[in-house]
């Protein structure tokens, strides 16, 4: 178990350096404050940035391919696209110089139906990330602790940061196909008596699932438990997204980026508990969700059809992607439910580099050290996974 303290820092006005892990990578900035740093609340100047994933354009001018030759298979988007019903409906937008409707009315209904979740237990965010930190917002007071079980998404561990709170890390267990550590956990919230505890399922970066059993236990700790479900539509369990009507201390956090492929729109949502969700409603942010995104999410939730191909699709790769990676000598893919697979062996950084300079782009991990070594492949279409797999045969 770990605990994560305040990056260190020097005062305003003198050079400084901040280290941490997020996303899995060990992050050092060193830099020079201003005068002006000294109206920075204190724990935002030790703040080590997040990091994200290149778009395009920038990938294409650094590695020299264009934009529509790279094969991107590091921020496990969905390669198929949304439902043409998205692009109709984005056509045809009403009203895009009126302000969106602060409470997504819309949206909720067609959920509240979809998830069989109470209307008034639904609130949309700009992705999904959004809301994670807007919990935080309403919960997390200065050192409050927040339960954290790397290798896991580092999203959970930036905002507890950006919000002054402090991370106990649970590792999960390596040795057991990254399964959270039950009786760690357990023994973490009673000594720190946290207020939230995050768990993914699928787990991201690894792709394995939380039991009914290991929720069950974890429901009965006095702690809010935040299930994020991101890549719940690739698993072969089911979601928990109705159970919060019997939990009051279970939240479940979903998005439409990766099934229906909306990851440019910024569109989540959360299922939330009656007694906690009129006050994340008083801390949001008025228009957070556009016009354009609500409308984008109802159209692509309008096919399902489409959308269950789309995972049919996914799915199928994946284990084809698995299969022929257990075939190269040198790596060991780990089972996933997710759409991507995590595959430990050379030096992770090299094999990125290589696979960059064939215009194919993956994620790579330092840190932690569970999954130092690993990289971390999204599901694409067939001809992707025939051009990974052909540079790392070659290598």
């Amino acid at each position: 178990m770990n605990v994560i303290s305040s990056f260190t820092s020097r005062a305003a006005g003198a050079s400084f350096m901040t280290t941490g892990t997020l996303r899995g990578q060990k992050i050092c900035r060193t830099a020079t404050a201003s005068s002006n740093s000294r109206y920075v609340r204190k724990h935002i100047l030790e703040l080590a940035p997040y990091t994200p994933i290149l778009p395009f354009e920038v990938l294409s001018e650094k590695f020299g391919f264009l934009p529509e030759d790279i094969v991107k298979l590091d921020a496990n988007e969905n390669p198929y696209g949304p439902p043409p019903e998205v692009a109709e409906a984005l056509s045809s937008l009403k009203f895009p110089h009126v302000y969106p409707d602060p409470e997504s009315r819309q949206l909720r209904q067609t959920l509240a139906k979809e998830t069989g979740v109470p209307f008034e237990n639904l609130i949309i965010g700009c992705g999904a990330d959004e809301l994670i930190d807007l919990l935080m917002r309403v919960v997390i007071d200065p050192n409050d602790v927040v339960i954290n079980t790397p290798p896991t998404f580092g999203m959970y561990a930036f905002d507890c940061a950006v919000n002054g709170g402090t991370v106990v890390d649970v590792p999960r267990c390596n040795a057991d196909g990254f399964k959270i550590d039950v009786e760690a956990i357990q023994r973490a919230v009673y000594k720190h008596k946290p207020k939230l505890l995050f768990l993914t399922s699928p787990n991201n970066p690894d792709g394995c699932v939380l039991s009914d059993r290991e929720l069950l236990l974890m429901l009965e700790l006095p702690v809010l438990v935040v299930l994020d479900e991101a890549y719940i539509e690739f698993a072969s369990c089911k979601s928990h997204i109705a159970d919060v009507v019997k939990y009051d201390n279970l939240i479940v956090l979903r998005t439409f980026s990766k099934c229906a492929a909306l990851a440019g729109m910024r569109v989540g949502y959360g299922a939330f508990p009656k007694g906690l969700i009129d006050y994340i409603w008083r801390a949001k942010q008025p228009y957070n969700v556009s016009a354009a995104a609500e409308v984008a999410a109802c159209a692509a939730l309008s096919n399902p059809e489409y959308l269950q191909e789309v995972k049919g699709k996914l799915v199928q790769e994946r284990t084809r992607l698995h299969s022929l990676l257990s075939r190269i000598s040198y790596l060991k893919p780990y089972p996933s439910e997710a759409n991507f697979v995590l595959v430990i062996g050379r030096d992770a950084l090299q094999l990125k580099e290589k696979l960059a300079k064939n215009g194919i782009m993956v994620r790579h991990y330092s840190s932690p050290e569970s999954i130092s070594g690993c990289i971390r492949i999204s599901v694409g279409r067939p001809e992707q996974t025939d051009a990974i797999v052909a540079v790392l045969s070659a290598i």
